[in-house]
This record gives C-alpha cells, sequence and structure tokens, in this order.
C-alpha cells in the first residue's frame, strides 16, 4: 500500500512543499510506493545523472532489473512523473542498507528523500531489521534522520562484496553510518 504524503490538519506524517521556501498557490502531493518494472529506465537514467556528479555510485540496468524489489519510489500525485528513488537492500540477518537515495532537481526541498528513508525504515521494521546502514558522500542528510557515524570495517561481508566491484576499491572515499531501528 502506497503511502499519499500530503499537508493534513491533524498533524500526522505529511510533507508539503513549503520547508521554509514561499508558499506555492497549490500544495503539491507526492505518493511512495514501490517501484515496479516500468519505472527502472526513469531510475537508471536519475541515478546516471547523480553518479555523472559524483554524488553516488551508479547501477547498471541488469542490477536494477535484479534488484528492483529493493526500490520504492516518490511519484507526483497530479502528473505521475517520477521524484525521487530510494532503495532498501536486506544484506544480513537483521542489517540492511539504505542505497540509491536520489531526488530530481526539481523537486529537492520537499522533503522527498526524508520521506523516502522513512519508506524504507517502516519497511525495515515490518522485515525484522534492527539495523540500516548507508555509504554515502552526504552524511550530514543522514544524521539529521538519527544516523551515526561508523568504522565501515564492522559493516557486514555482504558489504565488502558489493565494494570489491566498486570503480573506487579500495580507495573508497563514501561515508558510513548506522542507525538502530
Amino acid at each position: 500500500m502506497p503511502v499519499i504524503c500530503s499537508p493534513r490538519p491533524d498533524g500526522s506524517r505529511a510533507y508539503n512543499n513549503t520547508h521554509g521556501r514561499k508558499r506555492m498557490h497549490m500544495a503539491q502531493t507526492y505518493t511512495i510506493r514501490k517501484a515496479t518494472i516500468m519505472d527502472v529506465r526513469h531510475i537508471y537514467t536519475l541515478l546516471r545523472d547523480y553518479a555523472d556528479r559524483g554524488v553516488l555510485l551508479g547501477r547498471s540496468l541488469s542490477d536494477l532489473y535484479d534488484q528492483i524489489r529493493d526500490f520504492s519510489v516518490a511519484v507526483d500525485g497530479a502528473s505521475g512523473r517520477m521524484l525521487g528513488i530510494c532503495g532498501l537492500h536486506i544484506c544480513w540477518e537483521e542489517f540492511a542498507e539504505i542505497r540509491s537515495l536520489a531526488v530530481t532537481a526539481e523537486a529537492k526541498g520537499r522533503g522527498i528523500g526524508r520521506a523516502l528513508v522513512e519508506a524504507c525504515q517502516v519497511e525495515a521494521v515490518a522485515l525484522g531489521i534492527t539495523r540500516l546502514f548507508v555509504l554515502t558522500y552526504v552524511p550530514e542528510f543522514f544524521k539529521k534522520l538519527g544516523f551515526d557515524p561508523v568504522d565501515k570495517a564492522i559493516l557486514p561481508h555482504k558489504v565488502w562484496r558489493d565494494c570489491i566491484t566498486c570503480v573506487k576499491f579500495p580507495d573508497c572515499d563514501e561515508e558510513s553510518l548506522i542507525k538502530a531501528l
């Protein structure tokens, strides 16, 4: 069931487009849902844009098709256009990685990245995951969400399986953070 993100007067979890900025005429809403095969090319394009800027590591189309069940997407409530993506990758018993968080340039500042990470956290708890980690070039964003710095050496062997195939291995410059759920 998708999470509807829109302003609500009762104070329940809600997201709108203001976030301290000049209010637009109509609050834009978005929905967070699990990705489908139809989303893969859009996910690939968004990740490629971020990878080209050196902000995150890109993923091949083959990897995205293999791992589509890991991804959640934020889509515009009016147009259905993809606004952001985030992956939750199970690594080991009770341990998962938040990966490939990306938001389109025009959708930044609307709380979509936060909402995607929170949706992944809800899914992780439902799966019995007790710890999340992230490898990132933007540690301050994740620190605001309750993640704490950690030495990469304590991360599961599965991470190192992924890292060994990375173009930046062994000189990884991403920071690692962890959060207990």
